[in-house]
């Protein structure tokens, strides 16, 4: 359908979790200008704090971020109209993270309040199923407060044989799983790949080469590099500053261009987006940019335009990303979005 392209959806925090959203807002994306228009809150569910996309069918899929944690589901229509089709219990605490894997069969979900993954089969419609399976990561970290336990941050499917990275923030490790499509369970791959301790592993981002993918470390602001190997091992190469800035520095998402050349790490606290190239061994710092809030959540790269999410400032900020120098910068006036936490082109 016309225009289908250029509508981009927003996830936020609702009262349920002390936000301010009413659920997930649809907003039009002019590819020239990069300018978002917002279309008003098109489903209104608690807490939508993470998004995502089938591949081949119009529908999305988000977490409700609750102490009884659930994933739902919609059928996108024209100007990004959803129409509900379910939800499902997730099995566990605060889901923030979820995937469909790339063959559009199943859809995984972190469960990051009890450090779970969930399994739920996708039906030729796209809807879930019953889940099929529930993976709980056991052990925690030096920090008490925030790795007293198990705490599931994000759901990694890989391409091919490539294994599904688990990234847990609470016991600094990337677990690595393969599914079995016939039973829809999750089988280990090998050991769990441990961080320094203290790393506080949230988000990772996979390199277009399949070879590379980069770690940000919620805890320690960092980012660690890794060489990814055909029998999924993951080699660290390396690990660098997520930020220059003084002050509290708290990463949040990471992403690698399209063309592998740069990497893009938000920063909370001090309210940047730093820029890696990654022509070299590790990535190396060219610019850190301000995003004009404090709280980073989330970001998205979309052609030559960066849309930042920052839950705080009740914002989402627009830069127009130079391709030869990989630094962003902003363009036009901030999109006002009640505490948005996630941006789906």
């Amino acid at each position: 359908m016309s225009g289908q392209g250029e509508i981009v959806h927003i996830g936020g925090y609702t009262a349920q979790s002390g936000g301010r959203g009413s659920g997930i807002v649809a907003a039009h994306r002019d590819p020239t200008t990069g300018a978002l228009t917002p279309l008003g809150t098109v489903a209104v569910t608690a807490s939508p704090s993470f998004l995502a996309r089938h591949p081949t069918h119009p529908v999305l899929y988000a977490v409700n971020e609750l102490t009884d944690g659930e994933v739902s589901a919609w059928r996108v229509g024209s100007e990004g109209r959803l129409d509900p089709l379910g939800s499902r219990s997730t099995g566990g605490a605060e889901p923030c993270h979820l995937a469909v894997l790339p063959d559009g069969g199943h859809l995984v979900a972190a469960n990051y309040g009890s450090g779970s993954v969930a399994v739920f089969p996708l039906d030729a419609q796209g809807m879930p199923g019953e889940r099929t399976d529930l993976v709980v990561h056991e052990g925690h970290g030096p920090d008490p407060e925030r790795q007293d336990g198990a705490h599931a941050h994000m759901v990694s499917p890989g391409a091919g044989r490539a294994p599904l990275l688990a990234v847990d923030l609470g016991t600094d490790s990337v677990y690595r799983y393969d599914l079995d499509d016939a039973s829809g369970r999750l089988v280990p791959r090998g050991p769990r790949i441990r961080t320094a301790p203290g790393t506080g592993p949230r988000h990772l981002a996979r390199h277009p080469d399949g070879r590379r993918c980069y770690l940000v470390g919620e805890l320690d602001a960092s980012v660690t590099a890794y060489e990814l190997t055909d029998d999924g091992a993951m080699h660290q190469r390396g690990r660098v500053e997520a930020s220059e800035r003084s002050g509290h520095v708290q990463p949040s998402e990471v992403a690698v261009a399209p063309d592998g050349r740069f990497l893009y790490v938000a920063n909370r606290g001090v309210g940047t987006l730093a820029v890696f190239t990654l022509a070299g061994d590790l990535p190396a710092l060219v610019a850190e940019v301000d995003t004009g809030g404090e709280w980073p959540r989330h970001f998205a790269l979309i052609g030559e335009h960066v849309y930042v999410a920052d839950e705080r400032a009740d914002m989402v900020r627009v830069f127009r990303r130079d391709i030869e120098t990989g630094v962003p910068e902003a363009v036009g006036e901030p999109v006002l979005v009640p505490s948005p936490t996630c941006v789906l082109p």
